[in-house]
């Protein structure tokens, strides 16, 4: 086992889902093999608009040849196991490359920052992983080196191990915490306003009134990645949980049939008839996700 960097375009011409899968042509398969129960980071190249650059973990649980497409490879994600960073991570900091293996023995980037798989030392992990999280960092120390599924909660993720040195620390990704985490790349991406409604209001405490709604729950399997989810105020949030409304493909709001007042929501709906949609495109609400919503909760 061992860490890795896999790269990801949001415009990629792969099957990728990053909460789910990765496919990659076999001249990778030794590498991605040698990353399998172990943790990854996913990097979006400076090539693509608005990088995101390091924006994620994930651990991948199982490589097979993708059915689909002969030649090429699928990595499996273990479920729940993704999580974006709370603030995505520029390759270069102000020492250079935050990744050092990525350097020459002359201290030059080296060819090896291109390859869209590589492994990474957990050294370069670990800064990596605490840029990503450096505000409110979703972790939960636990001081004895052998901690067994057992032993976290029902609603703690495994642990997270990352060996440094001689000590290994043991880490754990909480729902809550992996929760607030949600709330805040979600709110970030619809500006802190409802994309039902278009309204953003902030209380007098300075919080915004909208709340991360996950399309997919997380009880059905739903992961917390931004394109999973949709900042909603109140009773938007409702409306949309019960299946009185909904969305479609290209997010046009769809009222239920069964709803007892359509002219009433008709009336809080933003005057679009769409839902407002996040800057980045790859943080607009995935189809994938859409359709469960349609087939699985949305009262037709």
């Amino acid at each position: 086992m061992g860490f890795g960097v896999f790269i990801h375009r949001s415009d990629s011409i792969y099957d990728d889902s990053p909460a789910e899968q990765y496919q990659f042509p076999s001249q990778y398969l030794g590498r991605v093999e040698a990353c399998i129960g172990d943790w990854i980071i996913y990097y979006e190249p400076s090539k693509v608009a608005k990088t995101r650059g390091y924006f994620a973990i994930a651990r991948v649980q199982q490589v097979i040849p993708d059915p689909g497409a002969p030649g090429m490879y699928l990595a499996l994600i273990e479920p729940g196991s993704y999580l974006d960073f709370v603030n995505p991570v520029a390759f270069k900091g102000v020492d250079g490359p935050v990744e050092r293996g990525v350097l020459n023995e002359q201290g030059r980037i080296s060819g090896r920052a291109q390859s869209a798989v590589r492994r990474i030392s957990p050294h370069d992990f670990n800064r990596i992983f605490e840029l990503g999280f450096a505000e409110g960092a979703p972790l939960l120390p636990r001081v004895d080196t052998d901690v067994r599924l057992s032993q976290l909660s029902e609603r703690e993720q495994a642990p997270f191990i990352l060996e440094q040195q001689r000590d290994r620390v043991s880490l754990t990704v909480s729902r809550v915490l992996r929760d607030r985490v949600f709330r805040r790349i979600v709110l970030r991406a619809y500006d802190e306003r409802c994309a039902i409604t278009g309204l953003k209001l902030i209380n007098g405490m300075g919080r915004a009134e909208v709340a991360a709604a996950h399309i997919r729950p997380v009880e059905a399997n739903g992961p917390d990645i931004v394109s999973n989810g949709i900042a909603l105020s109140g009773t938007a949030h409702w409306m949309f949980d019960r299946g009185l409304i909904s969305l479609s493909d290209d997010l046009e709001i769809l009222i239920s049939r069964q709803t007892n007042d359509p002219e009433g929501i008709r009336s809080v709906i933003n005057k679009t008839g769409h839902a407002l949609e996040p800057e980045r495109p790859s943080d607009r609400p995935h189809p994938h996700f859409l359709k469960w919503h349609r087939e699985h909760c949305f009262k037709q």
